[in-house]
């Protein structure tokens, strides 16, 4: 066999491939950066597409809030966290810088508010006891509806709103004079349940009042009429009448807290559901806000020339034993021709409380009255009404404003055009009574004491030396007539023991009289059935039968 048999013939080998080397390759090991480069961007581009608006708030102190801690919510849920505590520049308050969420950015807005939730102790109670062991955090609130205009700086509130946007009620405005013990937060009541609270409170343009901003929890704002009546339902009331000592409050929390508490009277009928935001005014105490309308109120102005200690605004005006007024103001004037300090009194009065006794009085002066009613005044200070400050309570020291009638005083005529009536006045009682007084103090030292004494000296003398006297001659004598009677006492008790001659003539004595009642007793029974006898005298009747003759005696006659 030759060479080329034994290794095939070269033509049939197939032609070889020439494969080019890479001259760069990427180890798999790069994969996994390049994986979480990804990753990260995608979070990135996540955290970005999420993120939402940053508001800043400021607070007085950042007591409780911690960056990247303190968490904001809004009814429990969380809505963002605070990123940064700083000092404002002024370095008055606290900068807190908080992130939103995005899908809560309608809080960066007008409407919202904020505030830090934490323990507090108030008048009005308790709250935030749960941040004890979750820590602080801060509270919003934001109201509902349409998206409001938006905004990145919030000033925080010091303490929690009593009002929270959303909730079902009504809210009321109550005109007062002062705040008294009220505050914000302060409850409602109607028929001694808590229904509401006191959500503001600010001053009138003019300064002279206050208004209250109420809210009434829904049911109950429904019973909130336009003829309800508020009153200042704070402290105790104390009152001593007839039927004894009567205290009455709406709650322990009134009086330490104040409160406030609504009805509408008893006689009222046919009233209308009031309308959110109405206007009402709040009256000092529940008998006041529940008094029938009082009617067109008729101004008085008085001048008392004495003290005017214990009298106080809003001290009753009163006539005939009726309230009618009250006092409203109390000033010092002075007298340049009698060189005095005389007092100012204006009250005010309402003629409608007198009833029918207005009704009538009114009809009698006729229709001029209705266009002046101060012409109806002019009639009785013609015949004799004056004021007078009284006693009201002689524990107190309490004065009140009497009208009542006169007659002897001096003439006086009223200007019924004038503005306020001036009403004249007399001296009060407890004047006259010190007058009196001082008249009787003058009149006993006029007396001449020490001649009295020194005449009663001398009769006390006289008196002295006539019962030595009296003492010396007249108690023997006395002596010696009581042994007289004892002896004649006891000569009478000889004579009527029972055997001596006076006791057994006193005995027969006693038999006769027994006798001739016995007769008599007779005598009377025949005149009542024969009355007739006293004028014809007594029949002639048959004699009576004679009496069996008596036994013989069984003694032998001598």
């Amino acid at each position: 066999m030759t060479e080329r048999e034994s290794h095939g013939d070269t033509n049939d080998l197939p032609a070889p491939q020439i494969a080019r080397r890479r001259r760069w390759q990427l180890p798999l090991i790069w994969l996994v950066p390049v994986v979480a480069a990804v990753v990260g961007l995608s979070l990135v581009v996540h955290a970005l597409m999420s993120e939402g608006p940053t508001i800043t708030i400021s607070f007085k102190t950042a007591e409780g809030i911690e960056p990247g801690k303190t968490q904001v919510k809004f009814k429990n849920v969380v809505i963002g966290k605070v990123h940064t505590v700083a000092l404002s520049k002024d370095r008055g308050t606290v900068l807190v810088r908080v992130d939103l969420e995005k899908r809560y950015d309608y809080f960066a807005s007008d409407g919202s508010r904020f505030w830090v939730v934490r323990p507090r102790v108030g008048l009005g109670g308790v709250s935030g006891l749960s941040t004890l062991f979750s820590g602080a955090y801060i509270g919003a609130d934001t109201e509902s509806g349409d998206r409001h205009e938006e905004r990145r700086r919030f000033k925080g509130l010091e303490t929690p709103p009593p009002l929270t946007h959303g909730e079902p009620g009504s809210t009321f405005t109550l005109d007062s004079d002062d705040l008294g013990s009220l505050d914000i937060g302060s409850p409602v009541y109607f028929r001694r349940i808590q229904v509401g609270r006191v959500v503001s409170y600010r001053l009138d343009e003019d300064g002279k009042g206050v208004q209250l901003q109420v809210f009434v929890d829904a049911p109950y704002d429904r019973y909130v009429t336009d003829q309800t009546r508020f009153w200042n339902a704070s402290g105790v009331n104390v009152a001593v009448d007839a039927g004894g000592l009567k205290v009455n409050t709406e709650s322990l929390a009134t009086v330490v807290a104040g409160g406030i508490a609504f009805q509408a009277p008893d006689y009222v009928r046919n009233d209308k559901r009031a309308t959110a935001s109405t206007h009402f005014e709040l009256f000092d105490s529940r008998d006041k806000a529940m008094q029938p309308p009082d009617g067109p109120p008729l101004w008085l102005h008085m001048r008392f020339h004495q003290s005017v200690r214990g009298l106080a605004k809003g001290a009753t005006v009163d006539f005939e034993g009726i309230s009618i007024g009250e006092v409203k103001r109390i000033s010092v004037e002075y007298d340049p021709v009698k060189k005095r300090f005389p007092v100012d009194v204006t009250a005010v009065i309402y003629p409608q409380r007198l009833g029918r006794a207005h009704e009538q009085f009114a009809k009698r002066i006729g229709d001029a009255y209705e266009k002046n009613p101060g012409l109806g005044l002019a009639v009785l200070i013609k015949h004799g009404l004056r004021a007078q400050l009284r006693s009201g309570n002689l524990l107190t020291g309490q004065l009140y404003v009497a009208l009542d009638f006169f007659p002897n005083d001096p003439h006086q005529e009223l200007d019924p055009k004038q503005r306020p009536l001036r009403v004249p006045t007399v001296p009060g009682s407890f004047d006259r009574i010190q007058e009196q007084v001082a008249h009787i103090a003058d009149r006993l030292d006029k007396v001449p004491f020490d001649r009295i004494g020194q005449h009663l000296d001398q009769s006390l003398q006289g008196i002295d030396a006539l019962l030595k006297q009296l003492n010396g001659k007249l108690a023997p004598q006395a002596s010696e007539t009581l042994k007289q009677a004892q002896t004649t006492l006891r000569s009478l008790d000889g004579s009527l023991s029972g055997d001596s001659p006076l006791q057994q003539n006193l005995g027969q004595t006693l038999l006769q009289v027994q006798r001739a009642a016995r007769s008599l007793r007779v005598l009377t029974d025949y005149l009542g059935r024969h009355p007739e006898a006293l004028l014809r005298g007594k029949r002639n009747n048959a004699p009576p039968p004679e009496a069996p003759p008596a036994p013989a005696s069984k003694e032998k006659q001598p």
